[in-house]
Protein backbone atom coordinates (compact mmCIF):
# COMPACT_ATOMS: atom_id res chain seq x y z
CA UNK A 1 0.00 0.00 0.00
CA UNK A 2 3.17 2.66 0.37
CA UNK A 3 3.97 2.22 -2.83
CA UNK A 4 0.52 2.44 -4.49
CA UNK A 5 0.49 5.84 -1.73
CA UNK A 6 3.63 7.03 -3.23
CA UNK A 7 2.80 6.82 -6.80
CA UNK A 8 -0.67 8.06 -6.73
CA UNK A 9 0.72 11.53 -5.14
CA UNK A 10 3.72 11.61 -7.51
CA UNK A 11 0.95 10.91 -10.15
CA UNK A 12 -1.27 13.98 -8.43
CA UNK A 13 1.08 16.10 -8.38
CA UNK A 14 2.01 16.09 -11.83
CA UNK A 15 -1.15 16.48 -12.57
CA UNK A 16 -1.74 19.68 -10.37
CA UNK A 17 1.19 21.37 -12.76
CA UNK A 18 -1.43 21.98 -15.67
CA UNK A 19 1.45 21.21 -18.25
CA UNK A 20 4.40 23.13 -16.35
CA UNK A 21 6.26 19.19 -16.16
CA UNK A 22 4.40 16.50 -19.01
CA UNK A 23 5.04 12.95 -17.67
CA UNK A 24 5.40 10.35 -20.24
CA UNK A 25 3.29 7.03 -20.04
CA UNK A 26 6.03 5.21 -18.45
CA UNK A 27 6.13 7.55 -15.31
CA UNK A 28 3.93 5.32 -13.11
CA UNK A 29 6.72 2.28 -13.22
CA UNK A 30 9.19 4.76 -12.11
CA UNK A 31 10.91 5.23 -8.81
CA UNK A 32 8.67 7.17 -6.77
CA UNK A 33 10.38 10.21 -5.04
CA UNK A 34 10.77 10.02 -1.55
CA UNK A 35 11.20 14.16 -1.64
CA UNK A 36 7.73 14.83 -2.48
CA UNK A 37 6.18 11.50 -1.37
CA UNK A 38 7.24 12.36 2.77
CA UNK A 39 7.76 16.50 2.07
CA UNK A 40 6.67 16.88 5.48
CA UNK A 41 9.16 14.05 7.48
CA UNK A 42 12.53 15.62 6.87
CA UNK A 43 14.97 13.61 9.21
CA UNK A 44 17.88 15.00 10.89
CA UNK A 45 21.27 15.89 9.37
CA UNK A 46 24.86 14.81 10.69
CA UNK A 47 27.91 17.23 9.74
CA UNK A 48 30.96 14.44 9.42
CA UNK A 49 34.61 14.68 9.60
CA UNK A 50 36.73 16.67 6.59
CA UNK A 51 37.89 14.56 3.86
CA UNK A 52 39.69 14.70 0.71
CA UNK A 53 37.58 14.13 -2.52
CA UNK A 54 39.52 11.29 -3.19
CA UNK A 55 38.43 9.52 -0.06
CA UNK A 56 35.65 7.12 0.46
CA UNK A 57 32.28 8.87 1.50
CA UNK A 58 31.29 6.85 4.83
CA UNK A 59 28.15 5.13 4.80
CA UNK A 60 25.01 6.56 4.82
CA UNK A 61 26.59 10.24 3.81
CA UNK A 62 26.99 12.23 0.72
CA UNK A 63 30.14 14.64 0.01
CA UNK A 64 29.06 18.16 -1.45
CA UNK A 65 32.03 19.89 -2.23
CA UNK A 66 31.66 24.02 -3.77
CA UNK A 67 33.61 24.09 -6.77
CA UNK A 68 32.88 27.74 -8.16
CA UNK A 69 30.23 29.89 -8.95
CA UNK A 70 27.43 27.47 -9.19
CA UNK A 71 29.36 24.70 -9.51
CA UNK A 72 29.48 21.84 -6.90
CA UNK A 73 30.53 18.27 -6.92
CA UNK A 74 28.20 15.69 -5.28
CA UNK A 75 29.49 12.46 -4.50
CA UNK A 76 28.11 9.32 -3.15
CA UNK A 77 29.16 5.85 -0.99
CA UNK A 78 29.03 3.78 -4.38
CA UNK A 79 31.63 6.28 -6.35
CA UNK A 80 28.84 8.35 -8.13
CA UNK A 81 30.19 11.51 -9.03
CA UNK A 82 27.49 14.71 -10.09
CA UNK A 83 28.75 17.98 -10.70
CA UNK A 84 25.69 21.09 -11.08
CA UNK A 85 25.79 23.76 -13.61
CA UNK A 86 28.72 22.21 -15.16
CA UNK A 87 30.66 24.27 -17.31
CA UNK A 88 33.26 22.01 -18.67
CA UNK A 89 35.90 22.55 -16.08
CA UNK A 90 36.14 21.27 -12.67
CA UNK A 91 39.88 21.22 -11.47
CA UNK A 92 43.38 19.36 -12.82
CA UNK A 93 42.19 16.45 -12.28
CA UNK A 94 41.37 13.59 -14.43
CA UNK A 95 37.78 12.54 -12.98
CA UNK A 96 35.24 12.52 -15.52
CA UNK A 97 31.94 13.08 -13.83
CA UNK A 98 29.10 10.41 -13.96
CA UNK A 99 26.21 12.88 -14.21
CA UNK A 100 26.31 16.52 -15.06
CA UNK A 101 23.54 19.35 -14.94
CA UNK A 102 23.60 22.73 -17.39
CA UNK A 103 21.16 25.72 -16.79
CA UNK A 104 22.04 28.11 -20.32
CA UNK A 105 21.45 31.78 -18.60
CA UNK A 106 25.27 32.24 -18.83
CA UNK A 107 27.86 31.05 -19.94
CA UNK A 108 28.95 30.24 -16.32
CA UNK A 109 26.62 27.55 -16.05
CA UNK A 110 27.01 25.69 -18.68
CA UNK A 111 29.23 24.29 -21.95
CA UNK A 112 28.10 23.94 -25.19
CA UNK A 113 31.00 21.48 -25.64
CA UNK A 114 30.76 18.88 -22.75
CA UNK A 115 33.37 16.09 -22.77
CA UNK A 116 31.72 13.23 -24.95
CA UNK A 117 32.83 10.36 -21.86
CA UNK A 118 30.34 11.69 -19.88
CA UNK A 119 27.85 9.15 -19.15
CA UNK A 120 24.91 11.76 -18.43
CA UNK A 121 24.57 15.16 -19.66
CA UNK A 122 21.08 17.13 -18.30
CA UNK A 123 20.45 20.23 -20.25
CA UNK A 124 17.88 22.56 -18.26
CA UNK A 125 16.41 23.59 -21.02
CA UNK A 126 14.81 22.17 -23.84
CA UNK A 127 13.25 23.88 -27.19
CA UNK A 128 12.44 27.71 -26.63
CA UNK A 129 9.63 27.58 -24.11
CA UNK A 130 9.27 24.34 -23.60
CA UNK A 131 11.10 23.33 -21.28
CA UNK A 132 12.65 19.75 -20.55
CA UNK A 133 11.84 16.97 -18.23
CA UNK A 134 14.63 14.34 -16.37
CA UNK A 135 13.82 11.96 -14.04
CA UNK A 136 17.24 9.70 -14.49
CA UNK A 137 17.51 6.77 -11.82
CA UNK A 138 20.89 5.68 -11.03
CA UNK A 139 20.12 3.07 -8.35
CA UNK A 140 21.88 4.74 -5.06
CA UNK A 141 20.67 8.51 -6.88
CA UNK A 142 17.70 9.85 -8.43
CA UNK A 143 17.81 13.26 -10.58
CA UNK A 144 14.89 14.99 -11.18
CA UNK A 145 14.06 18.37 -12.24
CA UNK A 146 11.48 21.37 -12.29
CA UNK A 147 11.17 23.83 -14.86
CA UNK A 148 10.96 27.49 -14.15
CA UNK A 149 11.58 30.41 -16.29
CA UNK A 150 14.83 32.65 -17.22
CA UNK A 151 15.04 35.83 -19.05
CA UNK A 152 15.71 35.97 -22.62
CA UNK A 153 18.47 37.18 -24.21
CA UNK A 154 16.33 39.68 -25.60
CA UNK A 155 15.05 40.92 -22.24
CA UNK A 156 11.89 39.10 -22.19
CA UNK A 157 11.17 35.73 -20.14
CA UNK A 158 11.90 32.29 -21.43
CA UNK A 159 9.29 29.99 -20.21
CA UNK A 160 10.51 26.94 -18.80
CA UNK A 161 14.22 27.98 -19.33
CA UNK A 162 15.91 26.65 -16.55
CA UNK A 163 15.84 23.91 -14.28
CA UNK A 164 16.34 23.69 -10.46
CA UNK A 165 17.75 19.94 -10.31
CA UNK A 166 17.05 17.64 -6.89
CA UNK A 167 19.49 14.74 -6.08
CA UNK A 168 17.88 12.14 -4.36
CA UNK A 169 20.70 10.01 -2.30
CA UNK A 170 21.02 8.27 0.72
CA UNK A 171 17.74 9.63 2.14
CA UNK A 172 18.30 13.23 1.22
CA UNK A 173 17.00 15.68 -0.77
CA UNK A 174 19.70 17.92 -2.68
CA UNK A 175 18.29 20.91 -4.37
CA UNK A 176 20.18 23.29 -6.65
CA UNK A 177 18.38 26.36 -7.68
CA UNK A 178 20.32 27.23 -10.91
CA UNK A 179 19.56 30.44 -12.23
CA UNK A 180 16.37 31.21 -10.27
CA UNK A 181 14.54 34.41 -12.07
CA UNK A 182 11.17 34.38 -10.35
CA UNK A 183 9.71 32.98 -6.70
CA UNK A 184 8.42 28.93 -7.68
CA UNK A 185 4.61 28.83 -8.02
CA UNK A 186 2.54 26.43 -5.49
CA UNK A 187 2.80 23.74 -8.47
CA UNK A 188 6.76 24.28 -8.54
CA UNK A 189 7.00 23.72 -4.76
CA UNK A 190 5.32 21.24 -4.42
CA UNK A 191 7.02 19.39 -7.57
CA UNK A 192 10.09 19.86 -5.20
CA UNK A 193 8.77 18.43 -2.14
CA UNK A 194 10.96 18.60 0.79
CA UNK A 195 14.50 19.89 -0.14
CA UNK A 196 17.33 18.77 2.96
CA UNK A 197 19.71 20.47 1.58
CA UNK A 198 19.61 23.92 -0.90
CA UNK A 199 22.06 25.52 -3.08
CA UNK A 200 20.96 28.82 -3.51
CA UNK A 201 21.89 32.05 -5.45
CA UNK A 202 22.65 35.12 -3.40
CA UNK A 203 24.21 37.41 -6.21
CA UNK A 204 21.12 40.06 -5.58
CA UNK A 205 20.49 40.58 -9.58
CA UNK A 206 21.58 38.53 -11.86
CA UNK A 207 19.22 35.54 -10.71
CA UNK A 208 16.90 38.32 -8.66
CA UNK A 209 16.29 40.46 -5.64
CA UNK A 210 17.86 39.48 -2.75
CA UNK A 211 14.60 39.69 -0.74
CA UNK A 212 12.87 37.48 -3.07
CA UNK A 213 15.65 34.75 -2.64
CA UNK A 214 14.65 34.65 0.77
CA UNK A 215 11.34 34.53 0.75
CA UNK A 216 12.41 31.27 -1.38
CA UNK A 217 14.76 29.88 1.58
CA UNK A 218 12.20 31.08 4.10
CA UNK A 219 9.30 28.93 2.64
CA UNK A 220 11.88 25.83 2.07
CA UNK A 221 13.05 25.79 5.16
CA UNK A 222 16.20 23.85 4.23
CA UNK A 223 18.24 21.99 7.07
CA UNK A 224 21.40 23.18 5.33
CA UNK A 225 21.54 26.79 2.99
CA UNK A 226 24.58 26.97 1.14
CA UNK A 227 24.86 30.13 -0.70
CA UNK A 228 26.22 30.20 -4.15
CA UNK A 229 26.38 32.49 -6.97
CA UNK A 230 28.15 35.54 -5.15
CA UNK A 231 30.27 37.64 -6.99
CA UNK A 232 32.07 39.34 -4.19
CA UNK A 233 31.74 38.98 -0.39
CA UNK A 234 29.53 41.88 -0.82
CA UNK A 235 26.51 40.13 -2.16
CA UNK A 236 27.04 37.08 0.41
CA UNK A 237 27.33 39.27 3.29
CA UNK A 238 24.04 40.93 2.61
CA UNK A 239 22.08 37.65 1.95
CA UNK A 240 23.78 36.65 5.44
CA UNK A 241 22.68 39.91 7.26
CA UNK A 242 18.69 39.04 5.79
CA UNK A 243 18.81 35.72 7.31
CA UNK A 244 21.01 35.89 10.10
CA UNK A 245 18.24 36.79 12.33
CA UNK A 246 16.29 33.86 11.48
CA UNK A 247 18.34 31.28 10.97
CA UNK A 248 22.04 30.21 12.28
CA UNK A 249 24.99 31.31 10.08
CA UNK A 250 28.01 28.25 9.95
CA UNK A 251 30.90 30.04 8.13
CA UNK A 252 33.65 27.10 7.25
CA UNK A 253 36.93 27.61 5.62
CA UNK A 254 36.52 24.44 3.70
CA UNK A 255 35.04 24.22 0.66
CA UNK A 256 33.44 20.78 1.52
CA UNK A 257 30.23 19.19 3.60
CA UNK A 258 30.10 15.72 4.40
CA UNK A 259 26.59 15.10 5.56
CA UNK A 260 24.43 12.07 6.65
CA UNK A 261 20.94 11.48 7.48
CA UNK A 262 21.10 12.38 10.94
CA UNK A 263 20.41 14.86 14.21
CA UNK A 264 18.29 17.33 12.39
CA UNK A 265 19.38 20.65 13.76
CA UNK A 266 17.02 22.75 15.64
CA UNK A 267 15.99 25.36 12.64
CA UNK A 268 17.36 25.45 9.25
CA UNK A 269 21.61 26.24 9.08
CA UNK A 270 23.20 28.91 6.71
CA UNK A 271 26.60 27.12 6.30
CA UNK A 272 28.98 29.15 3.96
CA UNK A 273 31.39 26.82 2.32
CA UNK A 274 34.61 28.49 0.39
CA UNK A 275 34.90 27.60 -3.16
CA UNK A 276 37.64 25.49 -4.66
CA UNK A 277 38.91 23.92 -7.66
CA UNK A 278 39.23 19.71 -7.30
CA UNK A 279 43.36 19.24 -7.25
CA UNK A 280 45.36 16.26 -7.23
Amino acid sequence: MLRTARDTMVLAVSAGLSGLISLPAEAQERRASHCIAIADAAPGLQYLHKAAWTDPVPEYSVRIQYLSHAAFLIQTRGGLNAVTDFTGYIGNVPMIPDIVTMNHAHSSHWTANPDPAIPHILEGWGEFGEGIEHHLDLGEMLVRNVSTDIRSAYGGTEEKGNSIFVFEVEGLCIGHLGHLHHEPSDEQYAALGRVDVLMVPVDGGMTMALDSMVRVVERLRSSVILPMHWFSGASLERFIADVSDTFPVDRRDTSELVIGLRDLPPQPTVMVLQPEWLSE
